[in-house]
């Protein structure tokens, strides 16, 4: 699905009208909400790239909870700066 698309102005205004007036009432609900939607959205262009984009956001949600766990600070930005200097 390309942005200048059919398929994505038909794609769009739904799921923005499904996230802000049906699925408003929990964060958790709607981040969940968004991840499907940019999964579908990234399958529907080729679903062979869905693998990549599940397995990256495993990863960095992992990390988030590694940093969100550490509570010293000098220790969370020796992390951030060990994934930012393997990364790139």
């Amino acid at each position: 699905m390309l942005f200048n698309s059919i398929d994505f102005t038909i794609f769009l205004p739904i799921v923005f009208l499904l996230y802000w007036f049906v699925i408003s009432k929990s964060l958790k609900l709607q981040n969940a909400y968004l991840i499907i939607a940019s999964y579908i959205f990234y399958g529907w262009w080729d679903w062979r790239f869905l693998s990549l984009i599940i397995f990256s956001t495993l990863v960095y949600y992992g990390m988030g909870l590694l940093l969100a766990n550490e509570n010293q600070l000098s220790k969370r930005k020796i992390f951030i700066k060990n994934m930012l200097t393997n990364t790139i």
